[in-house]
């Protein structure tokens, strides 16, 4: 049990980090079984089994069964691989699965692709796009508190999947998602992330006759099937070009191509994925932080009583939201949904000093870099005011540090896009509502977005005092 100050899932075996310096130090990862390396520890406690890795070293080699991997423990390594895509490339075998369940979207394709799809995609994310769905975000967000009742109890990560999974269908087809569609796409998503984790690290488990891997195959089905339909519904009911699945048909690369009907099929899906998945994650931690810090709690309802008076948030509010921002940013730096990102090496390199064989796989885990005690004072702790900007503009977070949203050419495009729906969604809530939490574990999903298995938390219309919250306590 953590104490009622720590907000993180696996804080108390969060080891202090000893390196504080400028180079880098190669290790391997003690721990590992005949036969299966270190398997065991990232199937039953990935947070805490990598959150352990760097008391050895700023590059940790792990054994997945019997192939080599590395971990990257310090973020200039990070962004040293990630600024390299020729070289730590999303290719091989585990990137091949995920291509064939995903698709080859932007966010899951290899360089090559890469190149050629950013370019195309990147005007649908443009500031000025992002403001013109944020009205279609605040209906969406109206729509989901207007249906809360006093006193009733919710399980917070299906609720914010609603509504994200709303949102981005709201601003990808400017058409919302019946109840019966959600529900699908919902179920089919949770088997499919919890699977994909699994088939990654153990990548022969998809040949064998098991119920889990009936139902994988099933939601996966289910997942295509509703993206499919959903593309197919925008296109026979038409829009007026404002949403984003117009831009992805509007846009041409440099030899005036449009996209092909499977890259289109391909970005739809990876858009929902991420649009809904991530951002839904970032605001079930951040409610769940905030029913454990009284104080932080406390700021951010007298910040959305001051901005919004009672009333859901737009997109002219939010320069105003600071306090909600750094509670975002601080949610995602403690408990990033993208928790764990790898690379294969296409050719013989050198990190840290090390020799990087090809076909080695090499993950960084802003898991990891961002809760190195060298670099944030208690980086375990929840603390929002770290991002808040001094007289030179600068935060308590070090320049570079920072990596929930990748770096480098591949970093994600939707980033403005996320953080304005998780600043509007989280001020509205807070201006209306206090959610304190029905008393229990809550542990973190070993899958491929770091969500909570569930969250319950009791309903409490505001009316100016705060409810008392029981004690809870985490774990992953």
């Amino acid at each position: 049990m953590t104490s009622s100050g720590d907000t993180s899932p696996v804080a108390a075996h969060h080891p202090q980090c000893p390196h504080d310096r400028a180079g880098a130090l190669a290790a391997r990862a003690p721990g590992a079984w005949p036969l299966l390396g270190h398997l065991p520890q990232l199937c039953a406690r990935p947070l805490s089994f990598l959150g352990g890795l760097p008391r050895y070293g700023d590059l940790v080699e792990v054994r997945l069964g019997r192939r080599r991997g590395f971990v990257v423990c310090r973020p200039e390594l990070a962004r040293q691989v990630l600024a390299d895509d020729r070289t730590f490339d999303r290719v091989g075998p585990l990137h091949e699965r995920v291509r064939a369940a995903m698709g080859n979207g932007l966010a899951t394709c290899a360089h090559a692709d890469h190149a050629r799809q950013r370019p195309m995609v990147q005007p649908a994310f443009r500031q000025d796009r992002v403001r013109a769905y944020a009205p279609l975000m605040r209906q969406e967000i109206a729509a989901v508190l207007d249906g809360w009742q006093d006193g009733h109890v919710v399980d917070v990560v299906d609720e914010m999947f609603s509504l994200t999974t709303a949102v981005a269908v709201r601003t990808l087809f400017s058409h919302g998602l019946d109840a019966t569609s959600a529900r699908v796409l919902r179920d089919s998503l949770d088997v499919f992330l919890r699977g994909s984790y699994a088939r990654a690290l153990l990548p022969n488990l998809d040949r064998l006759p098991l119920p889990a891997n009936r139902r994988y195959a099933a939601a996966l089905a289910h997942w295509r099937a509703e993206v499919s339909r959903i593309i197919d519904r925008h296109r026979r009911a038409g829009t007026d070009g404002s949403d984003l699945l117009s831009a992805l048909l509007a846009a041409r690369d440099e030899e005036g191509r449009a996209l092909t009907e499977q890259e289109l099929h391909d970005q739809v899906a990876v858009l929902v994925l991420a649009g809904a998945e991530t951002t839904s994650a970032t605001l079930a931690w951040a409610l769940h932080l905030l029913a454990r810090a009284p104080d932080e709690r406390a700021r951010l309802h007298a910040e959305a009583d001051t901005v919004l008076a009672g009333r859901t948030a737009t997109w002219d509010d939010v320069q105003r939201l600071e306090h909600t921002t750094r509670v975002v940013r601080e949610t995602l730096r403690l408990l990033p949904p993208a928790w764990l990102l790898p690379r294969t090496a296409v050719r013989d390199t050198e990190l840290a000093g090390r020799r990087i064989p090809a076909g080695s796989i090499v993950a960084y885990s802003p898991y990891v870099v961002h809760r190195r005690s060298d670099l944030h004072q208690d980086a375990d702790r929840f603390r929002p005011d770290r991002w808040r900007r001094g007289a030179d503009g600068a935060t308590q977070v070090p320049r570079g540090s920072f990596l929930a949203f990748g770096s480098g050419s591949t970093r994600c495009l939707g980033e403005g896009f996320a953080l304005t729906e998780a600043v509007l969604a989280l001020a509205s809530i807070a201006a209306r509502w206090e959610l304190v939490p029905v008393k229990g574990k809550v542990r973190a999903a070993p899958r491929s977005v770091l969500c909570p298995r569930t969250l319950p938390m009791r309903l409490h219309r505001r009316t100016g005092r705060p409810a008392q919250s029981p004690a809870s306590t985490s774990e992953a």
